[in-house]
């Protein structure tokens, strides 16, 4: 039997593959979430400098540590680590492969080919901030720079009010009333509009609402339609598509915080209580029951005491506590469920 002839490919079909590595390395300092970027000037393309120029006054947009899988790297993971140190000084301990992405019309760098297919391959890795040395042109910033609307520590973020009118008439512009619907289940379920619960998870949902609609920056650089006076100017686009992967990378620690001991990572050898709390407050961007909270951490025996008090706490002071090691090959999924604090708590 005679194979079945292969169908010839049209020039314009034809592209190369090309692999990014692209790195969303993240650290907790300061009661603050931080991500290691790089200014992304090098590799930009011609759009994201313009929008650049446009929405920060500057040649250059923050990027996530990146570059393309070469000959030279043994395995993915060793060019992903090459790169982040290469390009920030950093040596990465924690990595874990996140997602692939390479949608067709996914903006790609300066420094891929014309007409290429670009697969950028992210990975999430946990560092510790302190004691790091990065190279000058590579600092850690506050991961609710980008996303301010994530950050319901203090309350509901003020930024909401001005989504909630665009996106009512995105949902009101559908053609049909089903899509209408479909469309308004997607608003109230991602923002917790109408009463539903915020949902901490839903980070890559909401910015692709966001973009959808045309709220963000990388919308309007793509070419998405938008009213400009509904443009968000709270949270600061980044190269390429380096939001969305860092909104994936968001979502997914958030995730894995309550089901694995991943928090510990970001921490010191010894620590206190509260410094543990701060930590996963910030990572979640909700506020929780201080006694609660204690008494999940004491029940699960996720930590051990060290003996030591710690007294520059900035209040009464505290037993230092480290993590306890054993309780991974104890249970399954050691993590931490989140008990959220009402308003008035």
């Amino acid at each position: 039997m005679l194979p079945a002839p292969r169908l010839k490919s049209s020039p314009a079909e034809e592209q190369a593959a090309v692999v990014d590595l692209t790195a969303v390395v993240v650290a907790f300092t300061r009661d603050q979430p931080r991500v290691l970027v790089t200014p992304g000037q090098d590799r930009a393309s011609a759009a994201d400098r313009r929008m650049a120029r446009a929405e920060l006054g500057t040649a250059a947009l923050d990027a996530l540590p990146s570059g393309p899988l070469e000959h030279r790297h043994r395995t993915l993971e060793a060019g992903l680590r090459a790169w982040v140190e290469t390009q920030t000084g950093v040596r990465l301990d924690y990595v874990e492969q996140l997602y692939t992405f390479g949608d067709r019309d996914r903006m790609s760098d300066a420094g891929a080919a014309a007409g290429s297919r670009v697969l950028s391959i992210g990975y999430l890795a946990l560092a510790q901030e302190t004691g790091v040395t990065t190279a000058v042109d590579a600092p850690w910033h506050d991961w609710y720079r980008y996303f301010p609307w994530e950050d319901w520590r203090h309350g509901r973020p003020a930024v909401l009010d001005r989504v909630d009118k665009p996106l009512r008439r995105w949902v009101a512009a559908g053609d049909s009333k089903v899509e209408r619907a479909a469309r308004k289940e997607r608003v109230i379920v991602a923002f917790g509009f109408d009463g539903v619960a915020w949902s901490d998870e839903r980070v890559l949902e909401r910015y692709e609402l966001l973009y959808e609609v045309g709220l963000v920056a990388e919308a309007r650089r793509d070419g998405l339609s938008g009213e400009a006076k509904d443009l968000l100017h709270e949270g600061q686009p980044m190269a390429a598509d380096h939001r969305r992967i860092l909104a994936t990378a968001i979502a997914r620690l958030r995730g894995k915080i309550k089901y694995r001991p991943v928090v510990f990572e970001l921490m010191p050898s010894g620590f206190t209580l509260l410094q543990l709390q701060r930590a996963v407050e910030a990572l979640a961007g909700v506020r929780l029951h201080k006694q609660n909270f204690r008494r999940l951490v004491e029940q699960q025996g996720l930590v051990e005491e060290t003996g030591r008090i710690i007294t520059a706490t900035g209040g009464r002071p505290a037993r230092e506590v480290r993590f306890r090691e054993e309780v991974v090959l104890e249970r399954l999924a050691p993590g931490l469920r989140l008990p959220i604090a009402r308003a008035s708590e």
